[in-house]
């Protein structure tokens, strides 16, 4: 049965969804933020206006160590990278599987702080003024920074939004409205088990893009089903005129490009920093394998959507 949303058919950002989300949604989800103005905007309206999926690739800033992970976040854009998360290291995350809590602890270990990682997004702004940087993780970091100092300095150094996997809409005030004052994207997440009732709340303060978790549970823990994605992309769409990005499990160029002939975008971060992880000496040290392993995938991966 045809839901509309499958390989057959284009379902990606079209000019009647760009326009309902510059003049405002009509199902009252679109942000209070002023758009067209962000390089995350600006980089959906290029993907649409190419007619394909963005890739957005995900790394975890300090892994396996500061210069080995600016070196691979510098050569992101040219592998193919359109949109770049970069993980906050946090001891204890909630939603991450086995590859990405383990990165966090190889940086953690090595010495990442959240001043290192705002250092790492200014090295990239130094090469780089196009490309969207979202940082991704946990509350706590942010919160003992505290707030109002992350904010300020995420802003100067060149990030352009935040997906943080622990704050709920329920709690807007203490982060999320703050972010969108200061021109930051606030990315939520929706999943398989977010029902029709709880998703305007959820995209009630999303701004940039949604990004759909593909499978019910953490991160790479399972491969998602297209056919399934389809169907719920195709769902959020009759909410939201936002761009919808999957993530959560898409591992290979081939299951990226069946998940972007519904998505705006797909998000890999599993199956990279597995490939760093591969790479590392026995006591986790980076090789001269490191840096070619992960934009070498991503080189595959950028091939993979552009024939999409």
């Amino acid at each position: 049965m045809d839901d509309g949303c499958g390989p057959q058919n284009n379902c990606r950002l079209t000019d009647r969804d760009a326009t309902l989300y510059d003049q405002g949604s009509p199902y009252g989800t679109t942000p209070t933020m002023t758009h067209s103005t962000t390089r995350i905007d600006r980089r959906f309206a290029e993907l649409k206006n190419a007619g394909r999926p963005g890739l957005v690739t995900f790394v975890m800033a300090g892994d396996p160590d500061f210069e080995t992970a600016r070196e691979i976040v510098l050569g992101l854009p040219k592998a193919g990278a359109d949109l770049i998360e970069i993980g906050m290291p946090f001891s204890d995350p909630m939603a991450d599987g086995p590859a990405i809590q383990a990165a966090g602890l190889r940086a953690l270990k090595a010495g990442q702080t959240m001043k290192k990682t705002l250092q790492l997004v200014r090295d990239f702004r130094a090469t780089d003024a196009e490309t969207p940087i979202v940082l991704m993780g946990y509350y706590n970091p942010i919160y003992v920074f505290p707030v109002a100092a992350f904010l300020d300095e995420a802003k100067a150094a060149g990030v352009d939004g935040l997906i943080v996997v622990d704050c709920p809409p329920e709690a807007d005030d203490e982060l999320c409205l703050p972010a969108q004052q200061k021109g930051l994207n606030f990315i939520r997440l929706a999943a398989p088990t977010t029902d029709a009732k709880r998703l305007p709340t959820v995209l009630k303060n999303t701004s940039g893009f949604l990004y759909y978790v593909s499978i019910t549970g953490i991160t790479g823990s399972a491969a998602p089903d297209p056919q399934k994605v389809h169907a719920q992309v195709a769902a959020i769409r009759k909410a939201t005129a936002l761009p919808v990005a999957v993530g959560f499990g898409v591992r290979t160029p081939q299951q990226a490009k069946a998940i972007g002939q519904s998505a705006d975008a797909v998000v890999v971060g599993s199956a990279l920093v597995s490939a760093i992880q591969a790479s590392l000496t026995p006591d986790g040290k980076a090789t001269t394998r490191t840096v070619p392993a992960v934009l070498g995938l991503v080189n595959d991966l950028g091939q993979a959507f552009r024939g999409a």
